[in-house]
């Protein structure tokens, strides 16, 4: 008896090509992402429980040059994040505009560059005024 090919392993590690699962892909690091920086926040807020002394000792941390570009990756990927996230909930609860997917996610790219450039435009303007 032979085994169904649609059990196979290459079929689940081999990209499937296309914007749905580029997009698939990114809100899924975005989300890991975002979950990774929470956690941080979440022991960082915990060390404030030890005396303001010891939370402020570790604020040098966030003001090293990798920490402030690390603050506009996570621009990046809490605005991305959160417009993928809308666009899909749209599309669920409206299943005829799954027809639409494209120009969803043309507006999509759209609204998240003109979030995402002028913020981090500011951003790194500042970064690089306070040094």
């Amino acid at each position: 008896m032979s085994r169904p090919t649609n059990l196979s392993l290459g079929r689940w590690f081999s990209y499937r090509g296309g914007t749905g699962y580029l997009l698939w892909a990114l809100h899924r690091a975005t989300g890991v992402g975002v979950l990774l920086f929470l956690a941080l926040h979440i022991v960082d807020i915990f060390l404030l429980g030890f005396g303001p002394e010891l939370f402020n000792e570790l604020l040098f941390l966030y003001k090293a040059p990798w920490a402030r570009v690390g603050e506009v990756f996570l621009l990046f990927g809490v605005t991305f994040h959160a417009l993928n996230g809308l666009r899909i909930i749209v599309q669920d609860f409206s299943p005829r505009l799954w027809a639409h997917q494209r120009r969803l996610v043309v507006l999509e790219i759209v609204v998240f560059v003109i979030i995402f450039l002028p913020a981090a435009w500011i951003m790194i303007t500042a970064f690089l005024g306070n040094e």
